[in-house]
């Protein structure tokens, strides 16, 4: 049987810095994690496609697989990988590489990296990567399958930049944005999102954390609100709001029963330090959830 979603990204450890002084450090994280025990917490069949170096925790592949996560398509470094400083500053968040490691493109993983069986996956997810790794994977997995495609970018979208990202956009169906990936316009960026729309891009989600975010598709804009418990770390949480919103697509929901999985899935992620919230989650409680905010 197919998977319903691969996941196609790193898996980094992460050091996060808060503005109180609050620190975590090595923490397993990285994109994929988080929108892996996301979406299997909706039931879905997920696959990864990703470069583990040698001192990521092992721990956390063990919860993967144990969830029933294949990671057919994740390849070993052979030494150690990007470690990244997740610096919180206010509303935004940089990241910053550590020195004397690899390079964001070592750990990234390749066309190559895709196992046969996962390319007939019904969607892709593509996390943050570099622009030309991205760009390859976009064009692979356009000729090998028919299955949806979606990207969260790298590289900033910027009026300089737009010109060397829009091909990379127009050949998916779906951008996640947020708002510290996107510099144009001024005062709403939310009126910027219908220019973004370009070739095979219809939809855009643009996360603004807790202000809850913005939706476009071919009805128009609509936003959606955020709902959470407890706020320990947002670390994941974006991520997992995707991972919600393809539940819901690939359960043939409309857009906006999807985006409410999202919420839900995020609510989960922010209510624990790094990817413990999603963990300690079960089907049943999301359900239970979403019973309760989306009734």
């Amino acid at each position: 049987m197919s998977l319903d979603l691969v996941v196609v990204g790193n898996l980094l450890v992460d050091d996060v810095v808060f503005p109180d002084g609050r620190t975590r450090i090595a923490q397993p994280g990285g994109a994929c994690l988080y929108l892996a025990l996301g979406a299997v917490l909706w039931g879905l069949r997920v696959g990864v496609v990703s470069v583990a170096g040698d001192e990521y925790p092992r721990g956390a592949l063990d919860s993967l697989r144990a969830r029933g996560v294949d990671l057919a398509g994740v390849r070993s470094l052979g030494r150690e990988g990007l470690r990244t400083w997740l610096l919180y500053e206010g509303a935004r968040r940089r990241v910053v590489h550590r020195l004397e490691g690899p390079t964001h493109a070592d750990v990234s993983p390749q066309p190559a990296d895709v196992p046969k069986v996962f390319q007939m996956a019904r969607a892709f997810h593509l996390a943050p990567m570099p622009l030309e790794i991205q760009a390859q994977l976009v064009s692979a997995l356009s000729a090998w399958s028919g299955g949806q495609l979606s990207l969260d970018p790298y590289a900033l979208l910027t009026p300089s930049t737009l010109a060397s990202v829009a091909p990379v956009l127009a050949g998916v169906d779906v951008l996640f944005l947020s708002e510290d990936e996107l510099e144009l316009g001024e005062g709403d960026r939310r009126e910027v999102l219908p220019s973004l729309r370009c070739g095979r891009l219809k939809h855009v989600a643009f996360k603004r954390g807790a202000m809850g975010g913005v939706f476009l598709d071919e009805s128009g804009l609509r936003d959606w609100a955020p709902r959470a418990g407890n706020v320990v770390d947002p670390t994941g949480a974006g991520d997992a709001f995707a991972a919600g919103v393809w539940a819901g697509w690939l359960r043939g929901e409309t857009s906006e029963r999807a985006l409410a999985r999202g919420v839900v899935t995020a609510s989960f992620a922010i209510e624990a330090w790094g990817a413990d919230g999603l963990l300690a989650a079960t089907p049943q409680r999301a359900e239970a959830r979403l019973r309760e905010w989306f009734a």
